[in-house]
């Protein structure tokens, strides 16, 4: 099993799909339906609407996304104070013509439904003038309809992505309020130079698509925050791009980039920025000078050494440096007292510097898959540090922890898989805020009885060891949640015992320690009849 990555876990902090979640059902007495304002029957396997519903002429807001429905009755109209109507993930292959009656609705959504020829059924939607938010997620659209874009100039927010789309109507210029659209996993191989000539936009995204290009009109998006262009095919960026100086974000991750243009530095607000899986190979000087920069990915880079530069971004809170070339743990990183995640997962460190005491901010650190002989006590000292990983995948293998293990305090979550630990320190146990300790696939023969004053554990990874039993007081971690102990040639407790689980696991520790306190009665029952016998033969001899 491939070791815990925490770089594999952080995501954008910034991203917003600008697709809601369902909300806590909400249910009503029968003699309120009639001022019923809010209603969630999503996911409820509806292979209609129910005509009750339809009755409910207050009606503003109405959840049946996650159904079985099939068709929209006409009765639909009846409802002429819904203002949120969300119905994707449906079966609906035909919009009736009376949803476009629905004058005051401001959001639908109709993503995930079998709509047959997609584009000509929403000609009802580009009736519905009011609307201020649109979603249409994967509906196979070829093509967005010319009347929505003529009509529906009011929308602030449209979602087209997991769509076929190659090109946008030039009418879409209509539809000057818009400030978002989503655009992910189309066919689009340049930035549709429509969109440039939106000056609302504030986010655009366009993830996953073939683009090639960025064209320079861009420069004209003067109130464009966020900006997503992951996954594309972009070998440079042009310097139009950091003309939009309000860009609190800006996402180029997976692309063909192997250098950035010296403008990126008039980006002074600019606060996540995603390169990874980019061939730049050194550390772009210029990033020195967006002093903003709270989020930095560069993972998969090719970087060897950060350049001091680096040492000014004091603002940095999280920071992915992984699958790179770092062979010395780069000290620009010392200076980054701002610093709570950091990820050097899968590079070729042999130590940590002990400046590293610097960073008394960071929370999250990445070790996984590095080349360190020793356990680096250095990171002990991090206070306030949360979240620990050092698995190990192939090559270099840990052989020990070190005692000063104990002195994190704050430690939540430790990963030390895919070592050859053969015992832990007893100072593990000091670790009275760890709820995950992960330690499969080590040599562990015996685990310290401290470990049983982890009183927050909650999940205990074990297998594949060397274990032959367990602490006897292990029942006393009452809020373990997962212990796994396969492949392991338990023997106390058998291990038919530890394949029924956690409860049975107690159960036998219970009746040992109880079998085992018995044991200790009879004995000092045994000794004081013994005791009392030898001193009676005693008087008996000198009568």
């Amino acid at each position: 099993m491939l070791s815990v990555r925490f770089s594999n876990i952080v995501t954008s902090l910034f991203l917003d799909t600008g697709i809601k979640s369902s909300i806590v059902k909400l249910e009503l007495p029968r003699e309120l339906a009639n001022r019923v304002l809010f209603l969630d029957s999503s996911d409820r396997q509806l292979l209609t609407i129910p005509s009750d519903i339809l009755e409910l002429e207050e009606l503003e807001e109405l959840h049946l996304e996650k159904n079985l429905i099939q068709t929209i009755p006409s009765e639909i109209k009846l409802l002429q104070n819904l203002k949120v109507l969300y119905l994707h993930d449906n079966n609906i292959e035909h919009l009736c013509d009376e949803l476009s009656e629905l004058k005051n609705l401001l959001s639908l959504d109709l993503s995930n439904n079998p709509l047959t020829r997609a584009a000509g059924s929403l000609w009802v939607v580009s009736r519905l003038r009011s609307l201020r938010e649109l979603r249409l997620y994967n509906l196979n659209l070829g093509e967005l309809p010319v009347q929505i874009c003529k009509n529906n100039y009011n929308l602030e927010l449209m979602g087209l992505s997991g769509n076929d789309l190659v090109l946008l109507p030039s009418e879409m210029t209509n539809m000057t309020k818009l400030r978002e659209i989503y655009l992910q996993r189309n066919r689009f191989e340049m930035l549709p130079s429509v969109l440039c000539q939106l000056p609302d936009l504030q986010i655009v995204d366009l993830e996953q698509n073939a683009l090639g290009a960025i064209p320079d009109e861009i420069a004209s998006l003067q109130k464009l925050k966020k900006l997503f262009l992951a996954s594309n095919s972009l070998a440079l960026l042009p310097d139009s791009l950091f003309k939009c100086t309000n860009l609190i974000v800006l996402d180029v991750t997976n692309n063909q980039l192997r250098k950035l243009p010296r403008s990126l530095s008039a980006l002074t607000g600019l606060v996540e920025l995603g390169l990874s899986n980019n061939k730049l190979c050194v550390f772009p000087p210029m990033l020195g000078k967006v002093v903003s920069l709270q989020v930095l990915y560069l993972k998969n880079t090719g970087l060897r050494t950060l350049h001091s530069r680096c040492a000014n971004l004091t603002e940095i809170r999280l920071l992915d440096l992984s699958q790179n070339k770092f062979s010395t743990f780069p000290a620009e990183i010392c200076s980054l007292v701002n610093l709570e995640v950091l990820s050097l997962d899968d590079n070729r460190l042999h130590e940590i510097p002990a400046e590293v005491k610097n960073l008394s901010n960071l929370k999250c650190l990445g070790l996984t898959g590095n080349r360190f002989v020793h356990f680096p006590e250095e990171i002990c000292f991090l206070a306030s540090l949360e979240k620990l990983y050092l698995g190990q995948d192939q090559g270099f293998k840990l052989t020990a922890v070190h005692k000063s293990i104990g002195l994190l305090q704050n430690l939540r979550e430790l990963y030390l898989e895919n070592n050859i630990f053969e015992m832990l320190p007893a100072t593990i146990g000091l670790l009275k805020n760890l709820e995950i300790l992960d330690c499969h696939n080590n040599q562990l023969l015996e685990l310290p009885n401290s470990i049983c004053n982890l009183q927050g554990l909650k999940k205990f990874f074990l297998q594949c060891n060397r274990l032959t039993c367990l602490p006897d007081d292990l029942d006393r971690l009452l809020t373990l949640q997962a212990l796994t102990l396969e492949e392991n040639p338990l023997q106390d407790p058998p291990l038919e015992v530890c394949t029924q689980g956690i409860a049975a696991i107690n159960r036998h520790l219970q009746e040992k320690r109880r079998c085992k306190a018995l044991a200790t009665n009879v004995r000092r029952k045994s000794f004081s009849i013994i005791f009392c016998w030898e001193y009676f033969s005693f008087l008996i001899s000198f009568l």
